[in-house]
């Protein structure tokens, strides 16, 4: 017979309450980071790739110097369309939320698998610089070769099934 204590799940529970207990009393800036990116392919037959980046301070002070770096994108394969792959704030408020995007273009074709952003900011308490990475992105298959949209196909059997649901609905009423 097991004791609630014995149970791996009540153990993993309970120290996922102390650590959040931990974090909860504690006076500093918790920055979590969320990293997503999308593509879009143009009529040209480029792509785009549109990155953006939301950094929140889940703490109970303010972090200062904040600045972003998502040096992921290699040159020889992504050229900045719009914004940077930096970015620098003067400070980040309890709760708040700062948010950055910049888009690429695709130069080169293949799967790409983009790093974590590097965050880093400043507490007044402490004299070393805090460092925070946002999430990964999902791989993202670049210029991948698409077979082409067979929009008139899928507008044809949607009127296909009105029809039918049509002529169904005329044959049940008489």
């Amino acid at each position: 017979m097991t004791t609630v204590l014995g149970n791996p799940l009540i153990k993993a529970l309970i120290i996922v309450f102390l650590v959040s207990a931990a974090t909860a009393t504690s006076d500093a800036p918790f920055i979590v980071a969320h990293k997503k990116a999308s593509l879009t392919r143009l009529k040209s037959g480029a792509e785009r790739v549109s990155v953006a980046i939301d950094i929140y301070n889940q703490g109970f002070s303010t972090a200062y110097d904040v600045n972003l770096d998502d040096y992921s994108w290699p040159l020889d394969s992504f050229d900045i369309v719009s914004g940077n792959t930096t970015q620098s704030w003067e400070r980040l408020d309890a709760g708040g939320l700062l948010s950055h995007s910049f888009e690429l273009e695709a130069k080169r074709q293949g799967m790409f698998y983009g790093a974590p952003a590097v965050i880093t900011f400043r507490i007044p308490t402490k004299a070393a610089l805090q460092e925070a990475y946002s999430t990964p992105i999902l791989p993202l298959d670049v210029l991948a070769e698409r077979p082409p949209e067979k929009k008139f196909e899928r507008i044809t059997k949607a009127f296909l099934v009105l029809f039918f649901v049509e002529l169904a609905l005329v044959v049940t009423k008489h």
